[in-house]
């Protein structure tokens, strides 16, 4: 069927270029057609470029879009590539259970699909296999880094979560879960006292910061789910005239993350590696189209970056 559906493919693009240089479209095998969480944020441009170069090194065109954090605006976007009839379909989910019904549409229409960055494990779809940042893990190590940060003083603290999205749902139960093995035995305990949704943006960030500090003036620590978020906080943290009280730990790895790193104003994150995501999920589906079967999940380690690595890198201001 993957066969069928690529020779048609391509003499559909053959036939398209008539009039045009005979040479166009000769090579491409099919297209991957990709649907991300948005754009607008770097990690998700950095995932998308990535999938059009080695898609590129493989023979086959893409098609990149943004959801927009809308799952009315993705599902329609995977309607379309379902009705382009592509090789295969890539997405990160803007919201894990909502996006069910259309990919079970892409399923019934025999294209696979793989998600990145953000995983579907709800039941009733076929996901040919997921390549994310192991979210777990990097929560658990975003704990540990919250700890190291308060220095065994405790205290009460605040998540900037994003409860629509798996993968966030994923990073919050890994920082949970060290939390609560460091209070069954430490002296001082860190007390998680308030949970507000930042919508993963700057703006959402400030603001449920905002509401934070107004109902705990003592709150020590606040971990958002990702760098807009923590660089949300950091703003509200400033307006507060409490950058001295409140540590901030993020997650990605964000260039504008990094920097903020680098320049004390929030204490580390888990990074992630957005480029190897993009690569290996072109690669996956390369092993795919050949019959190889695919684990359900493969995971991309996150690594701590604090204002040491931040200093060393060439990168930054």
């Amino acid at each position: 069927m993957m066969k069928l559906r690529h020779i048609l493919l391509a003499s559909t693009l053959l036939l398209a270029a008539c009039g045009k240089t005979s040479d166009q479209h000769a090579e491409s095998k099919g297209t991957i057609a990709v649907s991300l969480l948005s754009l607008q944020n770097p990690f998700f441009k950095v995932i998308g470029d990535s999938i059009i170069a080695e898609a590129k090194k493989n023979g086959y065109d893409t098609l990149v879009v943004s959801a927009d954090g809308d799952v009315a605006r993705q599902s329609n976007q995977i309607k379309d590539f379902i009705v382009k009839d592509v090789a295969a379909i890539v997405l990160s989910p803007t919201d894990s259970k909502a996006i069910v019904t259309v990919i079970q549409e892409a399923n019934a229409a025999a294209i696979p699909v793989f998600t990145v960055d953000v995983p579907c494990n709800e039941p009733g779809v076929k996901i040919a296999t997921q390549v994310a940042t192991d979210n777990f893990g990097g929560g658990k190590m975003a704990a540990e880094a919250m700890i190291e940060a308060l220095q065994g003083q405790g205290g009460k603290i605040g998540v900037l979560d994003m409860k629509q999205v798996e993968s966030c749902i994923l990073r919050v139960k890994g920082f949970k879960e060290v939390l609560a093995a460091h209070n069954a035995t430490a002296a001082r305990k860190i007390e998680i006292v308030s949970e507000l949704d930042c919508h993963g943006a700057n703006d959402k960030g400030y603001k449920a910061t905002e509401d934070m500090l107004q109902a705990q003036p003592d709150l020590v620590g606040i971990f958002a789910i990702n760098d807009p978020g923590a660089l949300g906080a950091r703003g509200a943290i400033e307006k507060a005239g409490r950058t001295d009280k409140v540590v901030i730990i993020g997650f990605d790895g964000q260039p504008e993350g990094k920097q903020a790193i680098k320049e004390g104003k929030i204490y580390a994150d888990p990074i992630q590696f957005p480029d190897k995501m993009g690569a290996e999920v072109v690669r996956a589906f390369m092993r795919y189209s050949k019959g190889e079967e695919l684990p359900p999940q493969m995971l991309i380690p996150t690594s701590l970056y604090r204002k040491a690595d931040g200093a060393a890198d060439a990168s930054l201001k």
